[in-house]
């Protein structure tokens, strides 16, 4: 592929990555001033290198990005590459580590990144592994976000696995929903505690949740300004998310 045209297959999937919605032919040419066969050609390649989905409607949709495992419900190579800045400055601002959590197909949560301060004893979760969303604080805000119906199915469907009450789990979430926020000073790894807010789509949709933890002692010593800090920083992701008009 000419250095042009590997310019504009990557300026093809940037722009597939900011859509939320499924995107005809005619709006990838008009976007990006492309001639009709070359951004057929283009979308061709994605679609057959699993990048991009052709729906029956014959619109083109991004399934994944580059260095991303497979096909998943949303371009998480672009939330991380919008977050990853904010998460950042919530490590800065707290000395404590951050990640991004999101549910993974089996409603269990994964965690799509992390950044660690620069001191000597820090919170180093693994996130290779996924996590039960109960148990967790960035599953207890998406759980805490999910409709009544959905939530319903989780518990169902998944279920608590004898590891806690459904009753007690309901009210924790229905607690949550109402701070915009969960803090769990007892984490699933011993000694370790976190804070965690939702992240919104432009519909009010909740895609991720922002997260920081650390040990107990210092997360709870320091809470009030974790939460301060995880709130704002989760609502500017959310305002990160929002299409520019020059992006439609």
């Amino acid at each position: 592929m000419s250095g042009r045209g590997a310019d504009r297959i990557l300026e093809l999937v940037e722009w597939l990555a900011r859509q939320e919605r499924a995107r005809s032919l005619v709006d990838v040419v008009d976007a990006l001033s492309l001639p009709k066969s070359s951004a057929l050609m283009l979308l061709r390649t994605l679609v057959e290198k699993g990048y991009v989905s052709r729906g029956s409607s014959g619109l083109y949709q991004l399934q994944r990005l580059p260095g991303e495992a497979g096909a998943d419900k949303y371009a998480w190579g672009t939330i991380v590459r919008k977050i990853t800045p904010l998460i950042q400055q919530g490590v800065d601002l707290t000395g404590e580590s951050g990640f991004i959590g999101v549910f993974d197909s089996e409603m269990r949560v994964k965690y799509l990144n992390k950044i660690l301060p620069a001191r000597e004893i820090r919170y180093d979760r693994d996130i290779t592994v996924s996590r039960d969303a109960f148990q967790v604080t960035s599953g207890q805000v998406l759980l805490a976000e999910l409709s009544g119906a959905d939530l319903e199915k989780y518990f169902s469907e998944i279920g608590l696995g004898g590891l806690a009450n459904r009753k007690e789990v309901e009210n924790k979430l229905k607690e949550v929903k109402e701070c915009g926020y969960a803090v769990n000073l007892k984490g699933t790894v011993e000694g370790a505690a976190g804070v965690a807010a939702p992240i919104f789509d432009k519909y009010g949709n909740c895609l991720a949740a922002m997260n920081i933890a650390g040990p107990h002692d210092r997360v709870e010593k320091k809470k009030k300004l974790i939460i301060e800090v995880v709130t704002d920083l989760a609502e500017k992701a959310s305002s990160s998310l929002v299409l520019r008009r020059s992006d439609v």
